[in-house]
């Protein structure tokens, strides 16, 4: 039997259907305001202000009616592939808590950015959402993102090996929204620092006999000579910047993930390698050029004196040719040798 519909019955439909929509915003914008407070619940009850996020706060958060009240990060992990180095996730996750305690200690009142953790494991249906099949992943969901593979924003994988600081470059310029400085904790606590000032203070009599008598390590020419080579090495090479920054020594190739990348293409970063590399070949030519400074003038054949100093000569202008080559292919910069006109 058909259903007729009288102006009544159709006046009322009316009424519904206008009301329906109404209703649905009311109870929507209601929601963000819960969430909104659930959230900062949560990042209040996290020593680092990350939260935890399961499918089933995702979905919590996905039926607040765009455009949300705030932006959040949120970085993927799998606990399964922390044992693999070339991944560095352990490393990455932790300087994702540490660009949160920064933006938190820098912002305290901020509700615009939340910054989440998703494990695999536990939340294999929100990594189908966002369409992540690799690790490592950091994305940014703006407020009026709908579809999550299409509408977020992947931060590059090779900029993830610049830590934090990167991370803090990615969040302001995608979210507009200032992060401020990092704040690392210092490499040498207070405990250890007091530790090793009593220490001291209970060797020192000892330690002044010894330097009286002449009786030390640092009296041996040996050992003076092994730390200047040391030292040397240490400021050529860049490691102060690689332990402060963490680098790693390599990273995964993003396009082949059987493949590992040991030198990086771009002046905003350096890997480990490339420090060491640099360190290597700067080294020789130091180590040359002393060897002929304070040996090679001993010896009384000039036959022998002249060899010698061309194959040093020789092997210092290639190491020297291969760092200018390698900062050349980096930055995109040319370094040419000069030659008078008349050479020419």
């Amino acid at each position: 039997m058909a259903i007729s519909t009288t102006p009544t019955s159709f006046f009322l439909i009316a009424i519904l259907v206008l009301l329906v929509p109404i209703n649905h915003s009311f109870s929507s914008s209601s929601n963000g305001g819960d969430i909104l407070s659930e959230l900062t619940d949560l990042r209040s009850q996290s020593p680092t202000g990350v939260i935890h996020l399961s499918d089933q706060l995702l979905r919590r958060i996905l039926t607040v009616k765009t455009p949300r009240p705030f932006n959040f990060v949120i970085f993927f992990d799998a606990k399964q592939l922390h044992s693999k180095p070339e991944l560095s996730l352990p490393t990455l996750k932790n300087e994702f808590n540490l660009l949160s305690s920064s933006f938190y200690t820098n912002n305290p009142e901020n509700d615009k950015l939340f910054f989440f953790t998703i494990e695999f494991q536990e939340s294999q249906t929100s990594f189908a959402l966002f369409g992540v099949n690799s690790l490592p992943h950091l994305r940014l969901i703006p407020p009026s993102a709908i579809d999550l593979k299409k509408d977020s924003i992947q931060m590059d994988g090779s900029d993830l090996a610049r830590l934090a600081e990167s991370m803090a470059e990615f969040v302001e310029a995608k979210a507009k929204i200032n992060v401020g400085p990092i704040h690392r904790p210092p490499m040498i606590s207070k405990k250890q620092i007091t530790g090793i000032v009593a220490l001291g203070l209970v060797l020192s009599p000892f330690l002044v006999k010894k330097i009286v008598s002449g009786d030390t390590i640092f009296h041996d020419k040996h050992v003076w000579m092994a730390g200047s080579i040391f030292v040397y090495f240490f400021s050529v090479s860049g490691a102060m910047h690689n332990i402060i920054r963490k680098m790693p020594m390599f990273m995964v190739d993003r396009e082949d993930p059987g493949k590992l990348v040991y030198f990086y293409q771009g002046s905003g970063m350096q890997l480990g390698a490339e420090g060491f590399a640099v360190g290597f070949l700067y080294s020789i030519v130091g180590l040359l050029l002393a060897f002929m400074i304070h040996v090679l003038v001993r010896l009384k054949s000039r036959t022998v004196q002249r060899v010698v100093m061309l194959f040093a000569l020789f092997v210092s202008f290639w190491a020297v040719k291969k760092v200018i080559h390698l900062d050349n292919w980096k930055t995109g910069y040319g370094i040419h040798a000069y030659w008078p006109s008349s050479w020419n």
